[in-house]
């Protein structure tokens, strides 16, 4: 007791060597933690440390905050809900006025390790939190011995973002984290950059760059902003600018979408005049269906827009319908037109003499060149049946013209064409009804044969605009390629 009294009251005696009297004292610690140096450190800081106020000896002095921002991961990017997650190393350092010591009185020891809840931490957030990460829990802090405190620790940020997916899978996502104190004006609390903003903006040593997403680069920026004019307070922006890999997408999207459009162009070479045509448009169509079915998930799906190629899908999607429809225009021109009138001067004049010019066809017949596969072989056996026909039976209406002048020369003509008639038979009204059935007759098949003149003309004014059509489908669908693919490069090199 004497000697902790008589020690009192030499410490008592000189103010200026109070410090140095506490130290001593602290010092006279016993058993497990005699001379142990960084626990006499820490007592020494801990002593009469009031964290709830600002480290400062002058109330006028701001504390600045010196903070960095490093990207080590881009977790996930939500474009339905304008999320963005990510995983960043994050630093603050500032100077505590009241955690210094003078490294001579403590074993040269520079630097010391505290738990965070025991000192004073700046309420520095980020704006753009929406929801709280899962983060690991730093409970440390390094102090340096001029009081310069540096607070390392990594977050799992999930922030608010607006995306912008019309250029999807060629995208650019430029999304902001904004640092700033949410209570303390800049005469209490401002902040700065612990490197250059050229430093920061070309760090990419800690990213992770094996997913989806390539990190471009981080741009910072300073601001202090008023709300009523009076108080200021500083902020610091960071500018998250990320990249698309759109390897994924060509590969799984636009290849089997281009695939399905060339087969679709290829169906043109199929004869018009047959059913396989349709039938395999038609198999394209419900193909491109299921496939748009499947790639629905894939797709970004935002309330504000849709991605230019969800457009992309629409047009092949209504390229396949207009080509159906075209399929079945021309199939039902050439096929059984024995029911239609002939086809008029100006289709003839428009298709068959202008068009064939304009789309360079030599022969304007162009059914004698397709002929496989369709009804022209048949054309010529009828002819050709046809002519038989009427030439027997212009010799049977000769033969009852004879009948009305010679019963003789009717019988003889009766024998030698074999009709097997007797004479009681041979009468004029008999010869009458014969005519007339034989003028039937002879009527119908000159009606069958026009009938088949006409379904010729239809036909070739049916191959002509098939080929005019295939050439205007091909020409839009080469025009509405180039212009994606070039759109899409142009804003892929941007």
């Amino acid at each position: 007791m004497r000697s902790s009294a008589l020690w009192t009251a030499l410490c008592i005696c000189m103010y200026g060597t109070v410090v140095d009297c506490s130290v001593k004292k602290l010092g006279n610690n016993t058993g497990r933690f005699a001379n142990a140096t960084l626990v006499r450190l820490n007592e020494f800081l801990s002593a009469g440390y009031k964290k709830g106020v600002r480290p400062v000896r002058d109330w006028r002095q701001s504390t600045t905050v010196a903070i960095d921002l490093m990207v080590y991961a881009i977790l996930n990017v939500d474009e339905k809900n304008q999320v963005l997650t990510t995983y960043v190393w994050y630093r603050q350092q500032w100077t505590d006025e009241f955690l210094m010591w003078d490294p001579e009185e403590f074993d040269e020891v520079k630097k010391i390790s505290i738990p965070t809840a025991n000192i004073w931490i700046p309420d520095i957030l980020i704006n753009e939190f929406v929801d709280v990460g899962k983060s690991p829990d730093i409970p440390y802090v390094y102090v340096g011995h001029d009081g310069l405190v540096s607070n390392y620790k990594p977050i799992q940020v999930v922030t608010a973002c607006s995306l912008n997916i019309y250029n999807f899978p060629y995208d650019v996502q430029k999304c902001s984290l904004t640092f700033q104190s949410w209570l303390h004006t800049t005469k209490d609390i401002n902040i700065t950059l612990m490197r250059s903003p050229e430093a920061v903006k070309t760090d990419k040593s800690v990213f992770m760059n094996q997913g989806e997403w390539e990190l471009l680069h981080v741009l910072s920026t300073y601001n202090a902003f008023s709300i009523d004019n009076d108080d200021y307070y500083a902020e610091m922006k960071f500018h998250v600018v990320i990249r698309r890999r759109p390897l994924f997408y060509t590969v799984n999207l636009l290849l089997p979408s281009m695939f399905l459009m060339v087969m679709d162009i290829v169906g043109f070479y199929l004869p018009p005049d047959s059913g396989e045509r349709v039938s395999f448009k038609i198999t394209l169509l419900l193909g491109y269906s299921v496939f748009l079915i499947i790639v629905s998930d894939t797709l970004p799906a935002t309330a504000i827009g849709t991605p230019l190629i969800g457009v992309y899908f629409v047009v092949c999607m209504a390229l396949l319908v207009i080509s159906l429809t075209e399929s079945v225009l021309i199939v039902r021109l050439v096929h059984k037109q024995d029911l239609q009138s002939r086809v008029p001067q100006w289709v003839k004049h428009l298709v068959l003499e202008k068009a064939t010019v304009l789309l360079c066809i030599r022969n304007k017949k162009i059914c004698s060149f397709r002929s496989q596969g369709s009804d022209l072989p048949l054309y010529k056996e009828n002819n050709m049946n046809t002519a038989e026909q009427q030439d027997t039976l212009t010799m049977i209406t000769s033969a009852i013209h004879c009948n009305h002048h010679s019963c003789e020369g009717s019988r003889d003509s009766g024998r030698t064409l074999g009709l097997g008639l007797s004479a009681h038979e041979s009468g004029p009204p008999v010869m009458d009804g014969i005519l007339r059935e034989i003028t039937t007759i002879r009527q119908f098949l000159e009606k069958k044969d026009e009938s088949r003149e006409i379904a010729k003309e239809w036909l070739q004014v049916g191959y002509v605009l098939d080929i005019l059509l295939f050439r205007v489908y091909l020409l839009t669908v080469l025009a509405y390629g180039i212009t994606l693919g070039s759109l899409w490069s142009i804003w892929q090199n941007v």
